[in-house]
């Protein structure tokens, strides 16, 4: 019989790997913290009406790349959810979450799923972390998302960042746009790709997010969304702008941006990294005012917000090198029994070791003192405590640091104030 493996585009993380997340998680929640935003939890599957209409039929993502299934007892479609924002959209509306204050900001660190072909930085099971901001969606609320994934990116010491930011418009403006784009590709329309073609009937903006390198100077040449936005849009923009100059936010106008998401209006945004390769898009967000009419408000919700892929921000981490000095802490003590009769007093000791919040190891599989010291080594243990039949009658145990290997011998409580002392002088290190 074969051994079974991983699902492919699915895939393991070990202890070796997870000090990383944890770290880039925790950079994460404390710049949440410093601007006030909340962590929120959705189902990891949806109705699949939710991102039908939420997305847009005419997305990749609702076309091609969403798993989806029936095992609902009403025959409804259940989708695992391929983004984030519809789902907190969603949630939102239905616990009326602004009812309780005008405004609500909210992050996650979760999960998705999407039939893609995997490669680097693409998976079918994947974690994003972003935010969403409902209830304003004003040149400043536009401004704190994007600098809040700003300071995130630098707090993690990311750099050769490129920003690029668009905007999109308002509905009036986009409608005017698609039909000057219409014009713009029917003359091409044999020259372009298969994905194209049918965008061009469903919703020609999507042809401008191609990756096609063949289609690329033929969407250098197409007609700008700028010059189809009203006065009041282009205001609203150049005010965000004029936010990131006082922030010295560095970004660049990008005239042929669009993301991939029908709901996007207005200011929008993406975050690409050279250390990706081709998919070199790390993040990106913008507005949606008009995502909660389309799961059914009775009015437009002013929102704003950004994701952010964690498996390739870590990529971009990792090639920059910075994470060559993250490594994971061993035990504080590492508690070595020299023989087998006395494990039962030893795991006792470790007992009242870790209920005082000392990180303590011991082994559980009967191995030998010296098979003991080469583990307490290895995981990088600071001390060693032995334990023998003389320390167990005397009641002072051998305690070893095992960088300066000064040794000495105390009992259980002496013992346990000179490593919480060990602790606390490790932690006031600059």
């Amino acid at each position: 019989m074969a051994q079974l493996q991983a699902v492919k585009g699915t895939r393991d993380i070990f202890p070796d790997e997870i000090a990383r997340w944890h770290y880039v998680e925790g950079v994460i929640r404390s710049v949440a913290e410093l601007y006030g935003f909340n962590e929120v939890r959705t189902p990891v599957f949806e109705y699949t009406e939710l991102f039908q209409r939420g997305i847009g039929a005419t997305t990749d993502i609702v076309g091609k790349e969403m798993f989806t299934f029936q095992p609902d007892p009403n025959g409804r479609s259940l989708t695992l959810r391929p983004e984030m924002t519809a789902g907190v959209m969603r949630a939102c509306l239905q616990k009326n979450l602004l009812s309780q204050s005008p405004v609500s900001k909210l992050y996650y660190i979760s999960d998705l799923f999407r039939k893609e072909r995997p490669q680097a930085g693409r998976q079918r099971q994947f974690t994003q972390f972003g935010v969403e901001l409902l209830g304003v969606s004003s040149p400043a609320a536009v401004a704190e998302v994007l600098t809040f994934m700003m300071q995130v990116f630098s707090s993690l010491g990311l750099h050769d960042l490129r920003l690029r930011i668009n905007s999109l418009g308002d509905l009036d403006d986009r409608a005017r746009y698609r039909e000057a784009l219409w014009d713009y590709f029917m003359p091409y329309q044999n020259d372009l790709d298969e994905p194209s073609k049918e965008r061009l009937e469903k919703n020609p903006l999507r042809i401008l997010d191609s990756k096609n390198p063949a289609l690329k100077e033929m969407i250098a040449g197409a007609p700008r969304l700028y010059a189809s936005l009203k006065q009041a849009s282009v205001a609203d923009f150049e005010k965000v702008l004029s936010y990131l100059d006082d922030r010295q936010i560095a970004y660049e106008v990008d005239y042929l941006l669009v993301r991939g998401l029908d709901y996007y209006c207005h200011a929008a945004f993406e975050v690409t990294s050279s250390e990706l390769g081709a998919q070199d898009a790390i993040g990106g967000g913008g507005r949606y005012d008009g995502l909660a009419t389309e799961l059914g408000a009775s009015k437009e919700l002013p929102a704003v917000g950004f994701a952010v892929g964690m498996e390739r921000l870590m990529i971009a981490m990792e090639k920059q090198g910075l994470f060559t000095t993250l490594n994971p802490h061993g035990p504080l003590v590492y508690v070595v029994v020299q023989q087998k009769g006395l494990t039962d007093h030893a795991m006792q000791v470790v007992f009242r070791l870790r209920k005082a919040g000392l990180k303590t190891e011991i082994d559980l599989a009967g191995r030998s003192m010296k098979a003991q010291m080469r583990e307490a080594n290895r995981m990088g243990s600071a001390y060693v405590l032995i334990i023998g039949q003389s320390e167990i009658e005397s009641g002072h145990y051998s305690l070893k640091n095992l960088e300066t290997s000064e040794q000495t011998s105390l009992d259980l409580d002496a013992l346990t104030g000179v490593l919480h002392e060990a602790v606390t002088q490790e932690s006031a290190r600059p």
